[in-house]
């Protein structure tokens, strides 16, 4: 399973910049969540929002149970190490999820927990946790959902989609993309059961993994879209993802062309946004521009922000990222050893070898 040092060097940055790329997006968008883009521009001119409104960053829940998603793909990879066998993402990242719920119940971390994740104080921090991921994660604390078993509603709203990015980063030799996908939709199927939560949720992710293999947005987008394509219940996932592209190749970028494709409240709309805000900022050094697109609009900013992130993060690296806005991010220096447990986790034989390893990480 080991990488050369040039592979694991530049598989390392995607990673990282994957995940401070989103956690930044959201930073960006979380004071604007819920503010119209006549107030937006108000207060922050027609370029839209390009600095933090607070000097802490602070993240949401979006950034939060995209960290929870890393450790249970850790906890997985410990058992797979340790047991052998094939990888089984999706039961251990519903109890990760389940270790999110109890933080936003306990306000500040009491002991009892294992792993290191639960022992952060800012992951304990409750920023307006979607209620659908709350009442579904409340189902399986009682004993009435089985562990890895899909939830028995009927949402797509974006809470799958904003959290589905670290399958993405799982790579080449570790997972197929018809498994990204795959584990992706039945990690969002967890708390979303919907069609569209589910399949948005499995697109982006495969979304990332083909921007980390060194693929351009567009051509991570062909993937998804034939992705999509093979499975029932596409349709509305594809139609958002054909309608960011052609907003993208039409005309000049703005918030109006972003509207166009809905408020990011429900899954579909959020990924559409995300990958138009990418499309239409490319670059590595449009980062800033891309983010400040993403979320300059009268609906779920930070969740579309975040994913955004996700997605140029993947493709350019953490050097991309400006570092006036990635600095200041709440949780940067843990979420930058959570990456890079996991590039440690998929890059070695054997991780759980390594001295502390399994307190760090137990076996799922």
């Amino acid at each position: 399973m080991a990488q050369d040092g040039g592979d694991r060097a530049g598989y390392r940055a995607r990673v990282r910049g994957c995940l401070l790329g989103g956690a930044l997006g959201d930073a960006l968008g979380a004071p604007v969540e819920f503010d119209t883009l006549g107030a937006i521009r108000a207060a922050h001119g027609p370029a839209g929002v390009r600095s933090h409104a607070d000097p802490r960053a602070l993240v949401t829940d979006d950034t939060q149970m995209t960290l929870w998603t890393v450790e249970g793909l850790l906890r997985a990879r410990s058992r797979q190490a340790v047991r052998g066998g094939q990888l089984a993402p999706v039961p251990a990242v519903h109890d990760a999820y389940l270790r999110w719920y109890h933080t936003q119940h306990s306000g500040a971390p009491a002991g009892g927990y294992d792993g290191w994740l639960a022992g952060r104080d800012w992951l304990h921090a409750r920023r307006a946790p979607g209620n659908t991921c709350l009442t579904a994660l409340s189902e399986a604390a009682r004993g009435h959902q089985a562990r890895g078993e899909a939830a028995a509603n009927a949402s797509k709203g974006c809470g799958g989609v904003m959290r589905s990015a670290p399958f993405g980063l799982l790579p080449e030799h570790a997972a197929t993309d018809e498994q990204v996908f795959t584990w992706a939709e039945q990690a969002a199927g967890l708390t979303h059961g919907h069609p569209t939560g589910r399949l948005a949720s499995g697109a982006t992710a495969l979304l990332v993994r083909r921007l980390v293999a060194g693929d351009g947005l567009d051509a991570a987008l062909d993937a998804a879209l034939a992705a999509l394509r093979t499975r029932p219940g596409h349709e509305e996932t594809t139609k958002a993802l054909l309608a960011a592209r052609d907003a993208a190749a039409d005309g000049e970028p703005g918030a109006e062309a972003v509207e166009s494709l809905g408020a990011g409240w429900v899954a579909e709309e959020a990924l559409a946004i995300a990958v138009y805000a990418a499309l239409a900022h490319p670059a590595p050094d449009e980062f800033a521009d891309a983010l400040a697109l993403a979320v300059t609009h009268s609906g779920d900013s930070d969740s579309t922000g975040a994913v955004c992130g996700n997605l140029l993060g993947a493709r350019h690296g953490e050097a991309a990222l400006p570092r006036t806005l990635a600095d200041p991010v709440e949780g940067r220096d843990d979420l930058l050893a959570l990456a890079d447990d996991l590039v440690t986790a998929f890059t070695t034989e054997d991780p759980a070898a390594a001295p502390g390893w399994l307190d760090r990480y137990p076996q799922a």
